[in-house]
Order: structure tokens, then C-alpha cells, then sequence
């Protein structure tokens, strides 16, 4: 099979390594992964803030990159739920404006074969056991597009379960949300610190030595609450869990 990576502006600026974790880890499964260097921005943070026309021209590039793929795998439920969600919305309302059934046309092909990653593992390749090993405890936090958007459900549960080594503690309040969505940070920056801060504090209570999720926009919004709260915790991306191995480690 062969896939393409879609890694995102957040992981591509702030973690790559997680986008090197996803290509280690399919590599691993038999997949053949590409990373189309023509990828930009999916258009979510311009559409979420109310600029929905000015979001159009990257849905369109995404479809044009992406489209000559079997199948396109994120490590982020949040721009995962971008195209499979809001492409169909917005070609819709692009044609329900008398502007044409032109970016229905062009995004309609991309939409059904994009995958987060947890998704693709499970769902497409049919596994659960990708072979990792990782000797710490761990809880994990599902994140809001993931769990409501995408509902990704006990996915990415049934592959922690699997993981060599791991010791998972289940996460109290686990379907509350973290507090980020984004600009909702930014404009509302206490009631965020306060639900970070809750989160936080339920995965301390678990004894756990990382906080886990399919989102590193969650993830840094949690890693900065952990480092004002001087808490021991640390987050941790779940495609670098599963791609660590016991003869290749990961942290």
C-alpha cells in the first residue's frame, strides 16, 4: 500500500518527530510511506477563526497533493476531522452560494481515504499489535476531534494495550475536555489554563509517568500546564509510543 503522510503545520514546525515516528512505524507494518513536500496548511485554524473563503484555496491544494494516494494518514485527530467533516461542509456551502459544485468535486475524493492514525492501524491494516515496546506507565487523553469528530473510540486503547511494557492507568474525567480548541485559548485564556490544569491534575492522580494522546496541539497546550504545575508528568504522542521498539527505544 502506499500511503502518503500528512503531518501537519503544528508537527511539521513543533514535533517532528512524530512525523518521523509514523514513518518508522508504518515502515515497520509494510507500508510504503510518501511525504508529498507540496503539503501546507489543511485550513483549519483560518476556517475555526471564521474565515471559511479564505480556507478554500488550501483545501483545494490539499486535495491536488494528496489526491494520487491510496490512502492519506495523520497524526492529529483535529486535522483529521478538518477534511473529513468541514471539506464536505464547505464544499457545500460553496455551491449552496451559486459559486458551483467545483470544490464538492475537487475535495470529494480525498475526504473518504483520509485516516488518522490510530484509524488507519486499526481499521486499514487491521492491527492492534504493531510490535512496540515500552517500559513506562502511561494514560491517555482522548482528545475532542478524535473523540467527538472522528470517534475514534477505544482504538488507540486497544493499541496501548498491546505495547509491550506499558503499564496503562486509566484516565479519570478522560472525555473532558483539555482546555486548547485553538483560538478558544486564546480568547479565553483563563478558563483554558483551568481546564488544563484539571486535566493535568487527573492524570497525576493515575501514578502515571506520561500523559498520551493523537494530538500535539492538545499535547503542548498540557506539556505547558505540566511545566507551570511542576508536575513529573510528560506528554507523549502516541505514534511515538508505537513506534518504539525494544532493539530502537524511544523516550
Amino acid at each position: 500500500m502506499r500511503v502518503a503522510l500528512f503531518l501537519t503545520c503544528v508537527n511539521d514546525t513543533l514535533y517532528p518527530d512524530t512525523g518521523r515516528a509514523v514513518v518508522r512505524l508504518l515502515t515497520r507494518l509494510g507500508v510504503d510511506v510518501d511525504f508529498p513536500s507540496g503539503q501546507t496548511c489543511c485550513g483549519q485554524a483560518h476556517y475555526n477563526t471564521g474565515y471559511r473563503h479564505e480556507a478554500e484555496p488550501l483545501a483545494r491544494r490539499f486535495a491536488e497533493v494528496f489526491g494520487g494516494y491510496e490512502a492519506i494518514v495523520t497524526p492529529s485527530g483535529s486535522c483529521g476531522a478538518m477534511v473529513r467533516e468541514l471539506y464536505p461542509r464547505m464544499g457545500e456551502r460553496a455551491r449552496a452560494e451559486g459559486r458551483g459544485g467545483g470544490l464538492a468535486a475537487a475535495l470529494a475524493p480525498v475526504v473518504p481515504k483520509t485516516y488518522e492514525l490510530t484509524e488507519f492501524l486499526v481499521d486499514v491494516l487491521g492491527v492492534t499489535d504493531v510490535g512496540a515496546w515500552y517500559p513506562h506507565t502511561v494514560t491517555y487523553h482522548p482528545t475532542c476531534h478524535g473523540l467527538r469528530g472522528l470517534g475514534l473510540g477505544d482504538r488507540p486503547l486497544r493499541l496501548l494495550r498491546a505495547v509491550k511494557g506499558l503499564d496503562l492507568r486509566e484516565l479519570p474525567g478522560a472525555e473532558e475536555c483539555c482546555g486548547f480548541g485553538g483560538t478558544f485559548a486564546l480568547k479565553n485564556p483563563d478558563v483554558s489554563a483551568a481546564m488544563g490544569a484539571d486535566k493535568v491534575r487527573s492524570a497525576e492522580s493515575t501514578g502515571a509517568e506520561v500523559l498520551c494522546a493523537a494530538d500535539n496541539s492538545c499535547l503542548m497546550h498540557l506539556g505547558g500546564t505540566m511545566t507551570r504545575l511542576r508536575t513529573a508528568l510528560r506528554p507523549v504522542h502516541i505514534a511515538e509510543i508505537l513506534a518504539s521498539t525494544e532493539e530502537e527505544p524511544l523516550s
